[in-house]
């Protein structure tokens, strides 16, 4: 399958993301970044309706690394335009997000999402393919999720060589395994952002197929990394557990990138809720009912006056 050599249309796919979730138009912005109001059982439902109706897409789930490149790369901001999904997966824009006075219902990360989807895949009798940057790691994600979701069928594994997305006949080598296999979902785990630069290119050739950029969740997927424990990842550290994993490769990314960034996220989120006069009036309203339940569960102690 020979691509062709000009930049992907932009048009069809962000008429196709209203359409799709036309039901759902809520959206929260965080910095410019348009974030679907969605919980995980939300898109999980969404999508298998969507392959039901033959109709394919793309998802992007940022984290706080993928937001703070995207305040700073204006390049990388047409992927999420295109993206038919775009879903918080980062308890610090989960956070920045109510503080705004905007709340997004919860985190959808993207570990968890390949599990939820493919469960549903198998339960729909729907097929996956997997494109990884490392040949175990793929060939181990296709193989625990065949194992833990049965009836979930395998459409194959493909392991693109160093430099492939800057070589045209690799990128139509990839091409021709999707035309070969025709998955239903294909998950994408080489990194932001350049899985997205690949999904770009991919999903114009392929309107039935959905696209999940799994970057990272591939490596937890397949068991080479463990994740951090349940409760690290709901309180938002999950992080630490991985700088504590790789402290000389995570230390730039977390501690002098990531730290800083939050904080500026949140002041962001913090001073936009009281720039806007509704959001500010419900804050009130908000904080007046909590105080007036608070003052109607004290309890009443009568005392006996002095003679």
């Amino acid at each position: 399958m020979r691509l062709p050599r000009r930049p992907p249309s932009r048009r069809r796919p962000r008429r196709r993301r209203e359409q799709l979730v036309e039901s759902l138009t809520k959206r929260i912005s965080l910095m410019g970044m348009q974030i679907d109001h969605l919980t995980e059982d939300d898109v999980v439902a969404t999508i298998s309706e969507a392959l039901a109706r033959g109709e394919g897409g793309w998802v992007i789930t940022p984290n706080l690394q993928h937001l703070r490149k995207y305040s700073r790369e204006a390049g990388l901001h047409d992927f999420f335009e295109q993206a038919d999904l775009v879903l918080a997966d980062g308890m610090p824009l989960v956070w920045a997000s109510r503080l705004k006075g905007t709340p997004l219902p919860a985190r959808v990360a993207g570990s968890d999402l390949i599990w939820s989807l493919s469960r549903r895949a198998a339960r729909d009798g729907r097929s996956v393919l997997v494109i990884g940057g490392n040949r175990w790691s793929g060939w181990m994600a296709a193989r625990r999720l065949h194992e833990r979701c049965p009836g979930l069928r395998i459409a194959g594994m493909v392991h693109p060589p160093h430099g492939f997305d800057s070589d045209p006949d690799a990128l139509d080598r990839i091409a021709e395994a999707l035309e070969a296999a025709q998955p239903d979902l294909v998950y994408v785990g080489l990194g932001f952002p350049k899985q997205e630069r690949v999904i770009a290119v991919l999903r114009e050739h392929f309107p039935s197929t959905w696209f999940l950029g799994i970057g990272m969740s591939i490596e937890f997927v397949g068991g080479r990394v463990e994740r951090a424990p349940g409760w690290m990842q709901r309180s938002g550290l999950e992080w630490v557990h991985r700088l504590a994993s790789e402290p000389r490769r995570l230390a730039k990314r977390y501690l002098l990138e990531g730290v800083p960034f939050a904080v500026r996220l949140l002041a962001h989120g913090a001073l936009a809720r009281f720039r806007s006069p509704l959001p500010a009036i419900e804050a009130a309203q908000e904080a007046v009912a909590e105080v007036a339940e608070t003052v109607e569960a004290v309890p009443v102690v009568e005392t006996a006056g002095r003679s």
